[in-house]
């Protein structure tokens, strides 16, 4: 039982990212056909590309009412994303950051991510309301990183598929991808809840680490590849908005979509997701550079926060 569900979830984690990382080229290239910029496709498409597992897992958890698994997944995928990728990353080479990133993205990250804890603890909840702020917050967000890109002091995600293809090819990979993208995250909800009832872990726990961990390998493989070309300096910029489309995106639109239930064990977790953004903006605020020092520190807190989450089983 608990070997199929485990084959299950990383079946559905495969054809997740791989579907998604497909999706983006297919998106990409309509887009380009239909003669819109490329500077648009990057802060849009290809930037939101290495999050479409998170919003495919949290809506569809959303959907089953398992917010344990809609929010874990979420929370977990940013802490991951900060404390452990970029821990990961650091090591590997020091990360330069952008003035931009330091004076204004870095803090509105933490700003959302204490609404995000407000919104859960009021009406213990994410309300349709509550979802549709965060939607207007993520456009809000989409307009200044277009305004910054114009001025050409924000890097856009970097379109790594630039070959184009016939329009219905491009059509034919959306419509399987797409597919993919449903069918993996239905497997990666469904294996998630097997292996929780199987070992007797919550749907938080496993959202907040395997689930969380797993969505977040596209973000993992793209930071470590840049840091090994020499290419770290995009790594802070690219896991900053990846975090602030996770809360306003997907937790928006699952929330307009269903109210999102907030568990109260989430608070310990939401603690330890404004901690990490602030220790890197701490971390960043004088240097502008997170170096290896720093990233020793965040993956410590890291294995100390999913060695907390193990005792208190």
């Amino acid at each position: 039982m608990i070997a199929q569900s485990l084959l299950l979830l990383a079946f559905g984690l495969v054809i997740l990212v791989k579907g998604a990382d497909w999706f983006v080229e297919g998106a990409a290239m309509i887009a380009r056909r239909s003669g819109i910029s490329e500077l648009v496709i990057g802060l849009t498409i290809v930037a939101m590309g290495t999050s479409l597992p998170e919003a495919a897992v949290s809506i569809a958890a959303a959907l089953e009412n398992n917010s344990g698994v809609a929010i874990g997944n979420v929370v977990g995928s940013n802490i991951a994303n900060i404390l452990l990728i970029l821990g990961l990353t650091s090591i590997l080479a020091s990360v330069s950051v952008k003035k931009a990133t330091v004076t204004t993205e870095l803090p509105f990250l933490i700003i959302v991510t204490v609404l995000l804890l407000i919104a859960g603890r009021t009406g213990s909840s994410i309300s349709r309301v509550e979802g549709a702020l965060f939607c207007v917050l993520f456009v809000v967000y989409l307009g200044y990183l277009y305004a910054m890109s114009r001025k050409g002091e924000a890097n856009p995600a970097e379109d790594t598929h630039p070959m184009d293809r016939p329009v219905w090819q491009c059509a034919a990979i959306l419509v399987l991808t797409g597919i993919m993208i449903i069918k993996g995250s239905e497997f990666v909800v469904d294996g998630a809840k097997d292996i929780a009832a199987y070992v007797g872990l919550s749907d938080r726990i496993i959202g907040l680490t395997i689930v969380a961990v797993g969505t977040s390998l596209p973000e993992l493989v793209t930071c470590l590849a840049a840091a090994l070309k020499g290419k770290a300096d995009l790594a802070i910029g690219n896991i900053v908005g990846s975090n602030i489309f996770n809360i306003l995106f997907i937790l928006g639109t699952a929330s307009i979509i269903t109210p999102v239930p907030f568990e109260p064990d989430f608070i310990i977790d939401m603690a330890v997701c404004i901690l990490a953004a602030v220790m890197l903006w701490l971390g960043v605020l004088r240097r502008k550079t997170l170096s290896r020092p720093g990233g020793i520190v965040m993956l410590a807190v890291y294995a100390g926060y999913i060695v907390y989450l193990l005792i208190n089983v």
